[in-house]
C-alpha cells in the first residue's frame, strides 16, 4: 500500500531539500516524526502503567506495552492504517491520545482511500465515544441528578473533538497537495507545449527561409541566365561580321552593349530591394522581405523606390512616355524581337481578347517564355520557333514550340539543368498545369496553362498636366 504522500508538506521556501532515509522524503520529516514518536512513547509509558495499577496488572509490564505503543507511531508515514489501528486497539485502555491525533491526521492526509479513512475514522469516534461515556457514567455514579442525555451529548462531543478536527486537517492538506501537483504537472506541460510550438516556430523558419532562397535563386536565373545568353549569341555573331560587315558589327556591338546595361539594370534593382529593405526592416526580417517581394512579382516597384527613377537608358524603352514597367505579357513583343535580332526565327501569335492579369500570373507567364527561348539559343541554334499566347477565360495559356536545328554552330553556353524545374515550380505555385518535351519532329515543345482572372482597374486620379 502507497502512502508515500501522507506527511505535511515542507521545505516549500525554494531550498532544494536533502533526501531522508528509507521511506522519508527529507531528513526533516525524520526528525519531526522521531519528536513526535519520543514524546507519544513517554506519555503511553505514563497511562500505561498507571492503567496496570488499576487492573491490577505489574505496572513495568504496562509501561513496557504503552513505550512500545507510542513509539509505533514513528512508523505513521509508512503503515498509517497500521497505527490507527494500535490507536483503536488501546482506546478501552486509555492509552496514545497523542497517537491516535496523529495517526487520524496522518491516514486524512495520505493517498489511502477515502472510504477507508472514513471506516477507520468512524471506528475511532465510536470507541472514544464509548469510553468517555462509561468513563463519565462511573465518575458520576454518585450524583443522581445528571441525567443521561447530558452524559451521551458530552460523550458524543468528546468523540467529535478529538476525532474530526484531525480528519479535516488531513483531507485539507491532502487537497491542496493534489492542487500544487495539478498546478505543476499543468505548468509542466505548458511548458512542453510552449517548447513544441518554439520547435515548431523554428521549422517554420527555416523552411519559410529554404524556400525564400529558391524562389531568389530562381529569380537570378531567370533574369541573368535570358540577357547573358542573348549577349553570348551577339558576340559569337559580332566575331563573325566584325571583318566582313563592320557596319553590321557596330549595330551588333551597340545591341551586346545595351543588353549588358539591362542585364545590369535588372540586377542592381533585385540588389536595391534587398539592401533597402534589411536598411529598413534590419537584419532579421529584411531579407525574407525582399524575397517575397521578389517572388510576388513587387520587384521592380519596390527596386524604383530603392534606387530610385530609372533614366531609361539600355532598358528597351522609352524614358519620355508610359511603359511597361517589369515582367509581363505587355513585354512579350519587346522580348521576341530580342531574340530576333539575335539571329532567332521567331514569330510570336496571340489569340483572345487581351486583358491585364495578376501580376504573378503574367510574370509567370513571361518567365515561362523567356526560358523557352534561352533554351532554344543553347541547345537549338537556328532553329524556328513559334511563340503563342492565349487569353481564355479563366486561364493564361502560352506556349513555345521549336523545330530541330539547322545545323548553325552552337555558342558555348553552359547549362544548370534548373530551367525547366524552375519554370514547373512557377507555374505550379499558382496551380497551373506545365508540360515539356520533344516533339515528333525532333523539336522541343513547352506549355504552361495559369489560372487567372482578369485585374479591374481603379483610377487614381486625373493625370498630371504636362
Amino acid at each position: 500500500m502507497s502512502t508515500t504522500g501522507a506527511h505535511v508538506p515542507d521545505d516549500r521556501g525554494g531550498g532544494r531539500a536533502r533526501p531522508g532515509p528509507w521511506w522519508w522524503p527529507r531528513r526533516r520529516s525524520l526528525v519531526l516524526d522521531a519528536t513526535l514518536a519520543a514524546v507519544s512513547a513517554l506519555e503511553c509509558f505514563v497511562e500505561g502503567a498507571s492503567f496496570a495499577e488499576k487492573t491490577g496488572i505489574e505496572p513495568g509490564i504496562g509501561a513496557v506495552f504503552g513505550l512500545l505503543v507510542g513509539a509505533s507511531l514513528l512508523f505513521r508515514r509508512r503503515w498509517p492504517i497500521a497505527i490507527v489501528l494500535i490507536a483503536i486497539a488501546v482506546t478501552p485502555a486509555q492509552l496514545g491520545f497523542l497517537l491516535g491525533i496523529v495517526g487520524l491526521y496522518t491516514l486524512a492526509a495520505s493517498e489511502v482511500p477515502r472510504r477507508i479513512t472514513a471506516t477507520l475514522a468512524g471506528m475511532t469516534g465510536v470507541g472514544t465515544m464509548i469510553v468517555a461515556f462509561i468513563q463519565m457514567r462511573d465518575s458520576l455514579r454518585q450524583d443522581s441528578n445528571t441525567p443521561m442525555p447530558v452524559i451521551v451529548i458530552t460523550s458524543v462531543l468528546m468523540a467529535l473533538g478529538l476525532t474530526a478536527p484531525p480528519v479535516l486537517l488531513g483531507l485539507y492538506v491532502r487537497a491542496r497537495r493534489r492542487l500544487v501537483e495539478s498546478l505543476r504537472e499543468r505548468a509542466d506541460g505548458l511548458e512542453r507545449e510552449l517548447t513544441l510550438l518554439a520547435e515548431k516556430a523554428t521549422e517554420r523558419a527555416e523552411r519559410a527561409r529554404s524556400d525564400e532562397r529558391t524562389r531568389i535563386a530562381r529569380e537570378m536565373h531567370d533574369v541573368v541566365a535570358h540577357r547573358v545568353s542573348l549577349m553570348v549569341v551577339h558576340a559569337a555573331a559580332l566575331k563573325a561580321v566584325a571583318l566582313k560587315d563592320p557596319e553590321k558589327a557596330s549595330a551588333s556591338a551597340e545591341l551586346l552593349g545595351d543588353m549588358g546595361r539591362q542585364a545590369l539594370n535588372e540586377l542592381r534593382q533585385m540588389l536595391g530591394v534587398l539592401r533597402t529593405a534589411q536598411v529598413v526592416n534590419g537584419a532579421g526580417t529584411g531579407s525574407t522581405l525582399a524575397f517575397t517581394e521578389l517572388g510576388s512579382g513587387n520587384a521592380s516597384g519596390a527596386a524604383r523606390t530603392a534606387v530610385g527613377p530609372s533614366d531609361g537608358a539600355g532598358t528597351g524603352h522609352r524614358a519620355d512616355g508610359p511603359q511597361p514597367d517589369g515582367p509581363c505579357l505587355a513585354r512579350l513583343e519587346a522580348l521576341v524581337e530580342e531574340s530576333r535580332a539575335a539571329g532567332m526565327r521567331v514569330e510570336l501569335t496571340v489569340e483572345g481578347e487581351v486583358r491585364s492579369c495578376e501580376d504573378q500570373v503574367e510574370r509567370t507567364a513571361y518567365r515561362v517564355v523567356q526560358e523557352a527561348l534561352t533554351n532554344v539559343h543553347k541547345h537549338a541554334p537556328g532553329a524556328s520557333t513559334e511563340v503563342r499566347l492565349a487569353y481564355r477565360d479563366a486561364e493564361v495559356a502560352v506556349r513555345v514550340q521549336n523545330g530541330p536545328s539547322d545545323g548553325s554552330p552552337a555558342a558555348a553556353l553552359p547549362s544548370g539543368g534548373h530551367g525547366l524545374v524552375g519554370m514547373k515550380e512557377r507555374v505550379t505555385a499558382l496551380g497551373g498545369g506545365f508540360v515539356a518535351g520533344h516533339t515528333e519532329a525532333g523539336g522541343f515543345r513547352v506549355s504552361a496553362m495559369i489560372p487567372a482572372l482578369p485585374v479591374v482597374a481603379v483610377p487614381t486620379g486625373p493625370p498630371a498636366a504636362g
